[in-house]
């Protein structure tokens, strides 16, 4: 079958764009063939248990999904009891991104609080933890985080393990958002470990889909009430899937080797490459530092729909609301030099 889109086509609107690594894809026709047994009992599933073990640590327990939305849902759904809420920065994806589903799906509500740079502060957490006891008043007994964030900054494992500790000393269980973590562990020169299990996470949802693989994420628990609480949710959370070889096979293609770091590494080098040089241009600021394959930036206006129509990236690109600009494992280097030339002649010309 011929494809129905241009193959060379590349933009700056989402990493969600890109396609399936060529090893990702091999691995999905490798578990193909013959008959096994289903909903994770199968042997891709049980081999993704120990991959996952040797960057988590020997205690945790992994259960592959389908998305994102998905993986947020299940593993808030774990470890917050029905009376629970979920503490957040207010741009965190469960809480604008999701339509509602943590809410919709789950009962769950979300308390935002404000981050210029979407990132969560211990003080935040002992700020909710003033209201645990009173019946007029949300209990949050969940704290969520995005890392990298929703802006694109990267949480250290220092700052990771600090609200971990303000979480525990309130009884509140800590979730990492991880679609991007591969994004925050390769900027920070870390294991993706360091950033959870080791840094007091109870609970984690893990990406792929952002860094080569079709449909994969997973739940990844880190406590023995993550983990027996999980099958008895996934499938009432529409996360169980039969044929689950496939998607644990694409996990172990990315995380059973060095495949997962070599694909951030090549998102991020372009995506800081992108904001260097285009920091170097009049009119031009960016809003965040640069620590992940995101670049947010503000641009003239003379500059920014000519780049848009040309590119394609999301945002008004103004200080309020700057422009989101993606690189991908696949994005080529080619790309980034266009857009740089194609930013360089708008600036002359302003």
């Amino acid at each position: 079958m011929n494809p129905l889109h241009p193959v060379n086509r590349h933009t700056f609107a989402s990493d969600n764009l890109a396609g399936i690594h060529p090893e990702v894809l091999a691995a999905i026709a490798s578990a193909n063939g013959g008959h096994v047994d289903s909903y994770g009992e199968d042997p891709y599933t049980e081999q993704l248990q120990q991959v996952l073990r040797s960057h988590f640590g020997p205690g945790v327990t992994a259960f592959p999904v389908l998305n994102g939305t998905g993986a947020n849902v299940l593993a808030l759904q774990a470890v917050t009891p029905r009376w629970g809420a979920v503490l957040t920065p207010h741009c965190a994806h469960i809480n604008l991104d999701e339509a509602g589903a943590p809410e919709r799906s789950a009962g769950l509500k979300i308390v935002s609080v404000p981050s210029p740079d979407g990132k969560l502060r211990p003080e935040q957490i002992h700020a909710a933890a003033q209201d645990l006891g009173n019946q007029h008043h949300a209990q949050v007994t969940t704290v969520s985080i995005s890392n990298v964030t929703e802006l694109g900054t990267a949480y250290t494992p220092q700052e990771t393990a600090a609200l971990a500790k303000a979480a525990h000393a309130h009884g509140m269980a800590l979730h990492v958002d991880g679609s991007r973590l591969v994004h925050a562990a390769e900027h920070l020169g870390v294991g993706l470990g360091q950033l959870t299990s080791g840094a007091g996470v109870d609970v984690l949802s893990l990406g792929g889909t952002k860094n080569g693989a079709m449909l994969a994420e997973a739940v990844v628990t880190f406590t023995e009430a993550g983990a027996n609480a999980v099958p008895l949710l996934r499938k009432g959370s529409l996360q169980l899937v039969s044929k689950l070889r496939f998607v644990s096979a694409q996990l172990i293609a990315l995380y059973g080797s060095e495949l997962w770091r070599n694909n951030a590494a090549h998102a991020n080098r372009l995506a800081a490459r992108l904001g260097q040089e285009l920091q170097q241009l009049d009119g031009v600021e960016l809003a965040q530092p640069v620590q992940s394959n995101a670049v947010f930036v503000s641009l003239p206006q003379a500059m920014l729909e000519p780049l848009r129509q040309q590119f394609t990236f999301h945002g008004a690109g103004t200080p309020a609301a700057p422009a989101r600009l993606m690189c991908a494992f696949d994005t080529p280097g080619s790309a980034v030099t266009d857009l740089l030339a194609a930013a360089r002649l708008l600036s002359q010309a302003q």
